[in-house]
């Protein structure tokens, strides 16, 4: 499945005739929607299309714009009138600083994507089945038929190691893929706080949240800094996205900065580990929650390899697999919420947007919109298929963003989502167990509060 996004044609407004978007209500003295969005933010942001295309939210003293329509999403995420930028991004300055390609804005983005790019063409992306193989079954047989299988420590275990092999050339052991896991837990979930409830020095205070939070951070950028400097003592320069960056030159033909490269590989292996991570959580979830569609998955596997286990050459072939793992990026995407930034005075949608405004919208509440999706709620892998696909709106699907921000890892994420679940349906039932709870635990990210299982032999 493919969904391509193309700027909408709109005729242009006169200044004059530009609307002021309306203000959302609920807002708490001090706080604004602050308080709403700690609370309930999935289903603030969901209901807010009620009120309007654009909406007007206070986050504390400031006024941001939130985007509720497809439509709108797409045209905000290519208007070069909006940059990377916003509370979201000024929250995650922490974690992947202001010099990596996830935050880069202008020439330096531009020259960031073209150091990176190479490493996730489709023709580059056949080099890494057999790390993908390896991972996914050792998965598979790490687990013992009937004992409790921790599915965040697990998830996260695979998607780093992934990532380490096949772009750092590393064989970086369950040791750092756990804390990563512990680490990135208690990251993403401080900054959404500090990004929707904005309190400034208070978080610089040394109470035990704000110290927790700083070590799993400073726990963050010491992992990284021990994956470069293997690498340059080894002096080796395997074919691969750090001897890549390690190499790279800036716009006056000097090598980049350590700063650069830290925050490069920081952008490699820790966002992109938590949202593969938080989607094969959900995936679990769903093979456990949806036996039926599991059961789908393990036969169109079986009938494409006659058996043998599955590899990585089979992953084209298996359209109702990766199907399942787009309804389920649809229904829970790892990254629900996004902001965007006007660096001139414009307008969205017949609305005034002022240049400095911060704009948010929600994949969350798009891809789950009742006006966008027939039966919006259910899990539906088939909406996928040929002829209902193009039922869907355009940029009411898109996971990987669009435009010159669209994750150059699609294709490699999707890869892998599509390898890990054909090999887990296939040869594994799962059941909950007492103590997993399987809420939505609310971050930057989404992923289950606790999501325990037992897998069964089939």
């Amino acid at each position: 499945m493919t969904v391509e996004s193309v700027k909408p044609e709109a005729p242009e407004l006169e200044a004059s005739e530009l609307r002021e978007p309306p203000l959302a209500g609920g807002g708490v003295p001090g706080l604004g929607h602050g308080f709403r969005l700690v609370r309930d933010p999935l289903a603030f942001m969901a209901r807010l299309r009620e009120h309007g295309d654009v909406v007007r939210l206070r986050l504390g003293p400031k006024t941001v714009y939130a985007v509720t329509t497809p439509a709108l999403t797409g045209a905000l995420a290519l208007s070069t009138d909006f940059k990377i930028d916003g509370p979201l991004w000024e929250s995650l300055e922490g974690l992947l600083g202001k010099e990596g390609v996830a935050t880069a804005n202008g020439p330096r983005h531009r020259r960031q994507r073209r150091t990176i790019q190479p490493a996730f063409r489709l023709d580059a992306i056949p080099a890494y089945g057999p790390i993908m193989e390896e991972e996914a079954h050792a998965l598979t047989e790490r687990w013992q038929p009937g004992e409790t299988v921790d599915c965040t420590s697990e998830s996260f275990r695979i998607a780093v190691r992934i990532a380490a092999r096949c772009l750092l050339r590393g064989d970086y052991m369950d040791e750092r893929a756990e804390r990563l896991c512990v680490a990135l837990a208690t990251v993403f979930r401080g900054m959404y706080r500090r990004m929707v409830v904005p309190l400034g020095p208070l978080y610089r205070l040394p109470l035990p949240p704000n110290r927790k939070f700083n070590r799993a951070l400073a726990d963050l950028h010491l992992l990284v800094d021990e994956i470069v400097a293997e690498r340059r003592a080894s002096g080796q320069k395997p074919d691969d996205l750090l001897t890549a960056l390690l190499e790279a030159k800036d716009d006056n033909g000097d090598p980049i900065g350590e700063q650069e490269i830290h925050d490069q590989v920081v952008a490699i292996l820790t966002p992109g580990s938590e949202t593969v991570a938080s989607t094969i959580m959900w995936l679990l979830h769903m093979l456990a929650e949806q036996p039926e569609h599991a059961d789908k998955v393990k036969a169109e596997v079986e009938s494409v390899t006659g058996g043998r286990p599955v590899a990585f050459d089979d992953v084209r072939k298996l359209r109702h697999t990766n199907n399942v793992v787009v309804e389920a990026m649809r229904l829970r995407p790892a990254v629900w919420i996004l902001t965007r930034r006007a660096v001139t005075d414009t307008e969205l949608g017949g609305y005034r947007i002022p240049a400095g405004a911060d704009i948010v919208y929600s994949p969350y509440a798009i891809q789950r919109d009742a006006q966008s999706y027939a039966h919006n709620l259910e899990f539906d892998p088939d909406r996928w298929l040929p002829d209902r696909v193009k039922d869907v709106p355009k940029y009411a699907m898109s996971p990987f963003s669009v435009g010159n921000r669209k994750c150059p890892s699609d294709h490699f994420s999707m890869a892998q989502l599509t390898l890990v679940t054909a090999a887990l349906a296939t040869k594994y039932r799962f059941e909950q167990v007492s103590g997993s709870q399987d809420g939505t635990r609310v971050g930057i990210t989404l992923r289950p509060h606790k999501l325990l299982l037992r897998p069964v032999p089939r």
